[in-house]
């Protein structure tokens, strides 16, 4: 007996809708088609039940030869070992009268016992699914709930082969029992709203309720490829795929599928056309047949000239068919000498390409001696656009987690030096995957040169101080104004008192502006004042206006009277953007030079530090020409940026000077990025000299004056060596033919500062020039050291 599975169905298999085809056919004007028809009703005749329809699937057997006359149309001899073809209740694994090439299909799977089944369809599903065509055929309400169906068979060698199934149900006949119900329009609305509650399904559909009478044929096609397709799509589209142990598993068994190879595996290398280097993809089972057992290998060393050119050049599919035929044509070279010791046979190099620029390679690889060639190599033409998306979104997502990782660990970077926290943060990630204590170690630039400058406010302080000492003594007039309107008023003790402390904070701070002067009065007004005022704003009306008049010239962020000190502040923060402008933008030049490391920060002016040399570059040779060039073009900034200062000074509020310095340091350094600081500093005992006088030059003297070093009008150079001083030398006299100096300088020595001796300047007198003036210099134009070499014929 069919076993009565939990289905609104009770299955009975019947071939009475067939037989009612061949009933009509029997009436046929068409002798041979009626003949035929009446041998095949007379063969079943003897057999009612055939008809009547039975559940002993016993008797699928005894009446094997008559179902085979009654299924002749239907199954055809000739194609029977082409079709995959059987008859079969619907949803069940009963199958009978097969097609021979169905019949081998399960017999390599496991022999006659081996019963397929349906893929990803729970018993919700399929109670669902039932009850959808029972509404369709019984109740006339069509519902779309129309899934593929496929089985996954494993054929002789192992390798899962997939396999759509389609039903044709024309020979079914759906049945009421006692059981069913009469559903209306609600009953069906509240089914389509409750696709998961099987439990209702279940009251408006009870088991056993309709009879299924009859039997569905099942075609069957070969999906493979395309299931593979599907699932290399699928498994590429995932995210973390390195991190995943299942991601390389299923994706070997996809390949295995593919070819119908059971022993192919995959593998992946990066390419870094920087370097023209091939680099190891670490992940969970990932492997590469090219490398072995190394991180990286150059790609020439990698391969032979012919696999060289087919992959880098013409981004063409490599195929070796015969391993041990060409290792041995070859002389055993390079990938066939690799290849051969790994026992492979068979290979094939897929080339990973996007717009013409190879990102990697695929490898596949069999033991098998002709297994893969290039023949079956072209089957990767559906496969590989998945492939190449889901590269490039895996390399987005790894451009993506290094610089969170950088920014995490060092917050911003300067892009010349990108590429070695890029490093880090790719080893870092490596050491994770291999589940390895990652940690990001401290970046060290050795041999580099440190190129400083700064264009400061001069007498920043001062001026401060007197925009802070006017706005307190205004703010006190005016609380003094309203004290004593309010002692004429009302005589109050505590009016007098007050106004006597006012008198002497004022006093205090015309005379000198304390550090702690500001706080003082701030907490006085805030605390003694304010309350007092808010009292007498009740007490007259002219008072109130008076102290109304007040407050409206009180800053509401500051609480305080804000004028000279806005006027200030507005002013060094118009010089500091515009000077940053100047030399932001020019640095993109001067990067296009040679790549440099640059930071700038603003203070009371704008600092610069540069540093230049071979370790800062990964790709690129170093010469001291580009050292030249940059300083250069570091004074031809420098004298931008005053005379952008010149031009700027009639707008400002407040008209303030600004001097300029520049340190020239000819020994190399080392520079270190401090992981606690996230930033760089100079590394090591030694080098700390250099940051030792950039932090003290800017307040030492010219020898035997009380004089600065630095002055407006005139850009400082400070030196230790007389090479120094002769270079820039030259390059102010350059510069003055271009129009950035005048011709007048001189040379001084500095007082010795602490810890540090011997230091002498250059004080060249800047030429400024007004905008828009036919003397204006031009600052489209950027000169470089072969410019000045050019100029002088050295």
């Amino acid at each position: 007996m069919i076993d009565k599975l939990q289905s609104p169905l009770s299955q009975m298999i019947s071939f009475n809708e067939i037989l009612k085809q061949y009933d009509a056919m029997a009436q046929s004007d068409d002798s041979y088609l009626a003949s035929k028809a009446k041998h095949i009703l007379a063969a079943q005749a003897p057999y009612p039940e055939l008809r009547e329809g039975f559940t002993d699937i016993s008797l699928l057997k005894k009446y094997k030869n008559v179902i085979k006359i009654i299924l002749q149309d239907t199954f055809s001899e000739v194609l029977t070992n082409n079709e995959i073809k059987t008859a079969s209740l619907p949803f069940d694994n009963v199958v009978f009268n097969s097609s021979e090439r169905f019949k081998r299909i399960l017999e390599n799977a496991g022999g006659k016992e081996f019963l397929p089944h349906l893929r990803d369809f729970p018993d919700h599903h399929l109670y669902i699914m039932t009850c959808t065509i029972i509404l369709s055929a019984h109740y006339g309400y069509s519902i779309d709930f129309k899934r593929p169906f496929f089985y996954d068979i494993p054929d002789k060698n192992g390798v899962m082969r997939h396999y759509r199934i389609l039903y044709n149900a024309d020979f079914m006949e759906i049945l009421p029992t006692e059981k069913a119900k009469n559903l209306s329009k609600e009953d069906i609305d509240e089914l389509l709203e409750n696709f998961d509650n099987l439990a209702l399904w279940q009251e408006k559909f009870p088991p056993q309720s309709f009879i299924g009478k009859g039997f569905v044929i099942s075609s069957m096609f070969d999906v493979t490829n395309e299931h593979a397709i599907s699932e290399i799509k699928s498994s590429l589209i995932a995210n973390d795929k390195r991190g995943s142990e299942s991601f390389m598993y299923n994706l070997q068994e996809t390949f295995k599928s593919f070819f119908s190879i059971p022993d192919i595996r995959a593998g992946f290398v990066t390419y870094n056309p920087k370097k023209d280097q091939f680099e190891k993809v670490f992940g969970v089972g990932l492997e590469s047949f090219i490398l072995q057992d190394k991180e990286v290998e150059a790609c020439k060393e990698a391969l032979c000239q012919s696999s060289y050119s087919k992959l880098l050049t013409e981004n063409g599919y490599f195929s070796i068919s015969d391993v041990d035929k060409y290792f041995e044509l070859s002389g055993g070279i390079m990938p066939y000498k690799s290849l051969k010791e790994q026992g492979i046979k068979s290979v094939i190099f897929a080339p990973i390409a996007s717009e013409g620029n190879l990102l990697g390679v695929l490898e596949l690889v069999s033991t098998q001696k002709n297994g893969l060639n290039s023949v079956n190599a072209n089957k990767l033409e559906d496969i590989m656009p998945f492939i190449v998306t889901g590269v490039l979104r895996s390399m987005s997502e790894e451009e993506n987690r290094i610089d969170a990782i950088i920014q995490n660990e060092c917050t911003s970077v300067h892009s010349s030096v990108y590429w070695k926290f890029r490093e880090e943060a790719k080893r870092f990630i490596v050491d994770g995957l291999e589940d390895r204590q990652p940690s990001f170690k401290e970046i060290v630039f050795k041999d580099v040169y440190p190129l400083y400058g700064q264009i400061d406010i001069k007498d920043s302080s001062l001026a401060r101080n007197t925009a802070i000492q006017r706005d307190i003594m205004i703010q006190l007039s005016e609380i003094n104004k309203v004290l004593e309107f309010a002692w004429q008023k009302n005589k109050l003790p505590i009016y007098e008192e007050l106004i006597f402390r006012i008198s002497n904070y004022i006093d205090e701070v015309k005379e000198l502006l304390n550090t702690n002067s500001e706080q003082a009065v701030f907490n006085f007004v805030q605390n003694e004042i304010v309350p007092v005022f808010e009292h007498l704003k009740n007490q007259d009306k002219e008072l109130l206006q008076m102290i109304i008049s007040y407050e409206s010239s009180i800053d509401m962020g500051t609480k305080s009277y804000y004028d000279h000190r806005r006027n200030y502040d507005e002013s060094v923060m118009m010089i500091n953007k515009k000077l940053s402008a100047v030399i932001d933008k020019k640095q993109k030049d001067a990067q296009a030079m040679f790549p440099h490391y640059f930071e700038r920060y603003k203070t009371d002016g704008v600092e610069h530090n540069m540093y230049i040399g071979a370790s800062i570059v990964d790709d690129q040779k170093f010469d001291s020409l580009y050292l030249s060039n940059l300083r250069l073009w570091q004074l031809q900034i420098m004298c931008e940026m005053e005379n952008k200062h010149y031009n700027l000074k009639p707008e400002l509020s407040v008209p303030l000077d600004v001097a300029s310095l520049m340190l020239v340091y000819n020994t190399s350094l080392a520079i270190r990025f401090r992981m606690d600081e996230k930033r760089f500093d100079v590394d090591g005992t030694y080098n700390a000299r250099y940051e030792i006088i950039k932090k003290r030059i800017d307040k030492s003297y010219i020898k035997g004056t009380n004089k600065r070093i630095t002055e407006p009008g005139k850009m400082v150079i400070v030196y230790a060596q007389k090479s120094d001083e002769l270079e820039y030398l030259r390059y102010i006299k350059f510069l003055k033919s271009k129009g950035y100096f005048s011709g007048k300088l001189e040379i001084v020595e500095l007082e010795g500062l602490q810890g540090v001796a011997g230091l002498k300047a250059i004080r060249a007198d800047i030429l400024y020039s007004v905008k828009d003036s036919e003397t204006a210099v031009s600052t489209d134009k950027m000169y470089t050291y072969e410019d000045l070499i050019e100029e002088f014929k050295i």
